[in-house]
């Protein structure tokens, strides 16, 4: 990973804290609202737990837009990628502080009490 030559924005080493635990098992603002999620998302830096772009309030690009965290790591079982916000790329990097994953018994769309029969047509 090379630092960026953009004009003050942070390289990726400076987007990266390896010892920051997730915020929780769940999109932190849909837990607060009641709301739902169909996958989960993970700042690199601050270890905030958002949903995906799919999702419909869509809470992990909004942390970026925010803060200006621009490395997410996915937060779903089995994955491993990340996503830089300002070079539009994906990319494989470092493992974060565990966990690595929302629990493996948590339904995708989740939690499973609070998504609707419809959801399908509720997503991006």
């Amino acid at each position: 990973m090379t630092a960026a030559d953009d004009g003050g924005t942070p390289g990726l080493e400076e987007s990266l804290d390896l010892t920051v635990p997730p915020s929780g098992p769940g999109c932190a603002e849909c837990e607060s609202s009641d709301g739902w999620w169909v996958h989960l998302r993970r700042c690199a830096q601050c270890g905030h737990v958002g949903c995906c772009d799919t999702s419909p309030s869509q809470h992990a690009t909004a942390h970026y837009r925010e803060s200006g965290h621009r490395l997410m790591r996915t937060y779903e079982p089995g994955e491993d990628w990340y996503w830089d916000y300002v070079s539009e790329q994906s990319f494989e990097g470092p493992d974060l502080a565990p966990p690595i994953a929302h629990p493996e018994d948590q339904t995708t769309p989740g939690p499973a009490q609070r998504v609707p029969e419809n959801w399908r047509e509720l997503i991006h």
